[in-house]
């Protein structure tokens, strides 16, 4: 049964892995750095609930008689996220590493977002705090932008995992006479 859940899982989230690295490639050769999107609006929200989703009901419809409960949505759930946010991570890193632009248009967009900021948002952020990153920005590597979109997306996996685990759970009736 776990190892069903398991295959399904790996299944699903490479496929996921894959074509966020797919989009991820389109968006940057169409001229919107994939890494400036805002969390809030990252269209990984979108993938990892379709994809925590149809490999949950896969396996519940397919293999568990209608029956998932929330331990195992959890853990496929979990599987789906980790292995597409490693996949999509591993693959941009080598895209950076291979496309010198990637990091320089990075660096290039970036610093022109923070030096836009209204006087009003960096009074509240603090003026320490917003001149460190913008002085720091120029030394930004592929690797620091991996870690932290791999970290984004363990933590939108999270949430999205729990939300669709709780949807999709269903429990064995009982059968009282």
């Amino acid at each position: 049964m776990t190892s069903k859940l398991l295959r399904i899982s790996a299944r699903w989230g490479a496929v996921a892995g894959m074509l966020a690295f797919i989009m991820h490639v389109v968006m940057f050769y169409l001229g919107r750095h994939p890494l400036l999107v805002s969390p809030f609006l990252d269209f990984r929200i979108l993938l990892f609930g379709v994809f925590v989703y149809f490999s949950l009901k896969e396996f519940r419809d397919y293999d568990q008689q209608g029956v998932l409960y929330f331990w195992q949505a959890t853990l496929g759930g979990t599987i789906v996220v980790l292995l597409m946010t490693t996949i999509t991570s591993a693959l941009l890193f080598a895209f950076g590493s291979w496309e010198k632009a990637f990091v320089t248009g990075y660096i290039a967009e970036m610093t022109a977002y923070l030096k836009a900021f209204p006087k009003e948002d960096i009074e509240r952020i603090g003026k320490d705090i917003y001149e460190r990153n913008l002085k720091g920005l120029p030394t930004t590597n592929m690797w620091q932008l991996t870690v932290t979109y791999f970290t984004q997306g363990l933590i939108i996996g999270f949430f999205v995992n729990i939300i669709v685990s709780v949807i999709l759970r269903r429990q064995p009736k009982n059968q009282s006479i």
